[in-house]
């Protein structure tokens, strides 16, 4: 288990200046009917960060941007987000198992990648000097993603090229490794990377790396929402879901949440947010040191 209780963190941290901020949201599951619930969430969600995320460099979004992966659904979402006009700040995507599994590949692909805007399935960007890695299945599987070789020797690239542990770098995929953040206990059944112990063996080498990930929807109150927060190795964190949430007892839960990010120059806040309630959540404020280890 994890040790997050000792690593969060209040409301008199901000006390240095703020170097850099994003938000990270995933699981939208939007459907084609605009009054779904998932659907009405996602717009919350995003009028959350146009009132509360001014500087923001970006939203990262890690997978599930649709339930289906239906052009019609994409359509719908692409409508949600014009309606804030210039009011959000970019969008930087990945594919999530919903969104590409169970049909043709290479159609499910060429789907979401027009219907988000993503360069491929893999993809990084330096943004105000600081690194953000998206990662993506190549297969299209039911649950699991699936990670090649090549893409793996280009991560293990990409997080070398700052060289130095110093700085964070920022990495996103759809699935979590097993028995690390919340909902991927393998009693609960959602991790799900079919080359655990080979991304495992390209993180470990760099520390600075922090892991964002979607998938099990658990609720960020969880006790386990963050992962390595006090090792050396890089840390994980659970990012829920703006669609609906999970529990703990295996439950299904009415609710909307992700995270704001804010980067300092020895340090990272992961702070969960409720959009529902438009509130923090309490249990889910996070502190990343760095250098790690230290």
């Amino acid at each position: 288990m994890n040790d997050t209780n000792d690593m969060r963190v209040g409301e008199d941290r901000r006390d240095e200046e703020l170097l850099l901020a994003f938000q990270v949201i995933t699981d939208t599951h939007v459907r084609a009917d605009e009054q779904h619930k998932h659907n009405v969430n996602l717009e919350r969600a995003l009028q959350d960060i146009a009132a509360n995320g001014a500087g923001s460099v970006g939203i990262m979004h890690a997978g599930d941007v649709t339930d289906h992966g239906f052009p019609e659904e994409y359509e719908a979402w692409n409508r949600i987000w014009e309606r804030f006009g210039g009011a959000l700040p970019p969008l930087y995507v990945t594919m999530g198992n919903h969104d590409v599994a169970l049909g043709n590949w290479e159609a499910r692909l060429g789907q979401f990648l027009r219907g988000t805007g993503a360069e491929g399935i893999y993809h990084d960007h330096w943004i105000d000097g600081y690194h953000f890695i998206f990662l993506g299945t190549e297969e299209g599987l039911e649950l699991f993603s699936s990670l090649s070789e090549k893409q793996l020797a280009w991560l293990d690239n990409k997080l070398g090229e700052n060289g130095a542990v110093d700085q964070p770098a920022f990495v996103f995929l759809h699935q979590p490794l097993l028995n690390t953040v919340a909902g991927s206990y393998e009693a609960q059944r959602w991790y799900g990377v079919v080359q655990d112990a080979e991304l495992r063996a390209v993180l470990a080498r760099h520390p600075q790396a922090i892991l964002f990930t979607g998938h099990t929807h658990w609720e960020l109150d969880a006790p386990n929402t963050s992962f390595g927060l006090r090792g050396e190795g890089p840390a994980m964190f659970n990012a829920a879901s703006v669609a609906y949430l999970w529990t703990d007892d295996d439950e299904h839960k009415d609710g909307s949440q992700g995270f704001y990010v804010e980067v300092y120059r020895d340090h990272v806040l992961v702070r969960g947010r409720d959009f529902t309630r438009g509130e923090w959540v309490e249990a889910a404020q996070f502190r990343v040191d760095y250098p790690r280890g230290r």
